[in-house]
């Protein structure tokens, strides 16, 4: 190894993780009302509609099989009489799928972005910096899988990369293991860790919540005024019946 391997594979991951963690505290703390989608469903709907399913579905089959793949061990796996042959099989055709659903869910999303006026018009810097990163990313996945696993002879990122991933989180990165990855692997490591780095800034925050808050929030009332133009004297109108609730 040298000095390149040891900013890329141990600093590098703990300044994207240090950036994740604390960019969200400050951006719950004081762009609360920035944390959202930022919908634009109100400007366009038909290529919504197919898009959308198409990149959260895929993604999230995506983010289930790297799970899956990084944090669980080969010796896990193969304990309950998983063979390493079929696992391979398994996340090699779902893993490509899911990718090719995720691109093709996000080249409409953006295309929708691109070509429909007011969307793009509501389309900040850092979407466009998100989504190119997005793409990198997802691109070099996919590039990586058929490279290694569909046109090349195979390769089992379960003996090197998923150590690695699990050493960082252990502070014991053994930097070694992706320093001799090959180099798709490697570049897919590394838009990733930028993806973390710049996810607290962009509309991903709103994957780390769910409105768990509507399940029990109190209902809306809505009381009349006698003096409200169009409401008759001496009682109130339809749907604004006073509210025995204090």
């Amino acid at each position: 190894m040298n000095a390149l391997d040891l900013i890329l594979w141990v600093a590098a991951p703990y300044v994207a993780l240090t950036v994740f963690v604390l960019g969200h505290v400050w951006r719950y703390r004081y762009d609360k009302f920035g944390w959202t989608t930022r919908s634009s469903q109100m400007y366009e709907s038909r290529l919504l509609r197919v898009g959308s399913p198409l990149f959260h579905f895929g993604l999230l089959v995506v983010i289930l099989g790297h799970v899956g793949g990084l944090v669980i061990p080969k010796s896990w796996t193969e304990a309950v009489g998983v063979t390493e042959e079929a696992y391979h099989v398994v996340a090699v055709v779902l893993g490509t799928v899911a990718g090719v659903c995720t691109l093709a869910g996000l080249a409409i999303l953006v295309y929708r972005r691109r070509t429909v006026g007011p969307v793009f018009t509501a389309t900040t810097r850092n979407d466009k910096l998100m989504y190119a990163v997005l793409v990198l990313v997802i691109v070099l996945g996919l590039a990586a899988t058929v490279a290694a696993n569909i046109i090349g002879g195979g390769y089992d990122y379960r003996s090197t990369i998923s150590p690695w991933f699990r050493s960082v989180f252990a502070f014991q990165p053994k930097a070694e293991l992706m320093a001799g990855a090959p180099p798709l692997f490697q570049a897919h490591a590394l838009s990733a860790l930028v993806l973390f780095a710049i996810w607290p800034f962009t509309r991903l925050v709103h994957m780390l919540t769910a409105p768990l808050g509507y399940l029990t929030r109190p209902y809306i009332v809505y009381r009349g005024r006698d003096d409200r133009p169009g409401s008759h004297p001496g009682r109130p109108s339809r749907g604004w019946e006073p509210s025995n609730r204090p």
